[in-house]
């Protein structure tokens, strides 16, 4: 039976593995605008403006790039326990860290294509020190002077060897439930959006045409209007960011897009999805054709290939 929509409260954080570090922290804090808030080892942790949490990404050195962890934050210590219940009870591998500062004890499994996941209640709020503190008391943070100034990580794009069994896994296992998805006219499901909350997605699903496990295909942040995708159109153009495909407005999801990769080879979206919420409680799966996706995005740009290609860590 699929537990109650809630008990993942809502996306945390992830890590990002980079082969260059230093070039992901500048891109990371002066093209997307987000804020350094402390290093241990080879990890550097990164924080949007609009975020309660200490951090919301951390940047990881490694010979390859590619995705670590994805942290859920669950609602209460009790649906922390139950989610623990349910994947213990689904069969999946679990282990209790506490490596992460402002984290309190994260439970790391894995979903079945063996992408980490860590669910955690215990958070530290954080205080802005002088300099950061902003105007209004009901948000954390200053806004950024710098750079696109991204308000929030707001989804995480898996490649998936088997979409349908990780959708299940979020579904049945964690609570989420798909809003939307694309089934070939094999039967097979190529992709699959779900949520945790109101929003209309927060996890993705990607079929991995590699047949690879535990790949990336991008993580994004929301910025607060399209014309602040359109600048950070601009601003790609003038420090050399790649551009890999928009601005443009996706069919699914009927998100406002820009990709670009990061110094490390990760596909990172800059996204306005702000004005769309699944508030219908009954809110039924729109499934997608084939030929429907053939058609492209909303206005007519073609899927680019390299996003059917490009994954983190490459593989040959």
């Amino acid at each position: 039976m699929t537990p109650p929509l809630g008990d993942i409260a809502h996306l945390g954080h992830v890590e990002l593995l980079t082969p260059d570090l230093d070039a992901s922290v500048r891109f990371f804090t002066e093209f997307l605008g987000l804020t350094e808030n402390g290093r241990s080892g080879d990890s550097v942790y990164l924080r949007t403006w609009d975020d309660y949490e200490h951090h919301s990404l951390t940047l990881t050195a490694h010979s390859v790039p590619g995705i670590r962890r994805t942290a859920l934050r669950t609602s209460s210590a009790d649906a922390l326990r139950r989610r623990i219940e349910a994947v213990e009870a689904a069969g999946r591998p679990g282990r209790w860290v506490e490596d992460e500062p402002g984290i309190g004890p994260l439970y790391v499994t894995t979903d079945p294509d063996g992408h980490e996941l860590a669910l955690y209640w215990e958070s530290e709020w954080y205080e802005a020190p002088d300099g950061l503190r902003p105007g209004l008391k009901n948000q954390p943070q200053a806004k950024p002077g710098r750079g696109v100034g991204v308000r929030r990580l707001d989804h995480v794009n898996f490649l998936g060897a088997d979409v349908a069994a990780n959708g299940d896994f979020h579904r049945e296992v964690l609570g989420a439930r798909p809003t939307e998805q694309i089934r070939l006219d094999s039967g097979r499901i190529a992709a699959q959006w779900l949520t945790f909350t109101n929003k209309s997605y927060d996890i993705v699903y990607t079929e991995d045409w590699t047949g690879s496990s535990g790949r990336l295909h991008h993580i994004a942040f929301a910025a607060d209007t399209r014309e602040d995708i359109l600048r950070a159109a601009d601003l790609a153009l003038d420090t050399g960011v790649f551009i890999e495909t928009g601005p443009h407005k996706h069919a699914i999801q009927q998100t406002f897009f820009l990709y670009v990769y990061e110094p490390g080879g990760n596909r990172v979206e800059l996204c306005n999805p702000l004005t769309r919420l699944v508030l219908a409680p009954d809110w039924p799966l729109i499934t997608w054709t084939e030929a429907e996706r053939a058609k492209g995005q909303a206005w007519g740009l073609r899927t680019i290939e390299s996003f059917h290609t490009h994954g983190t860590p490459p593989v040959a």
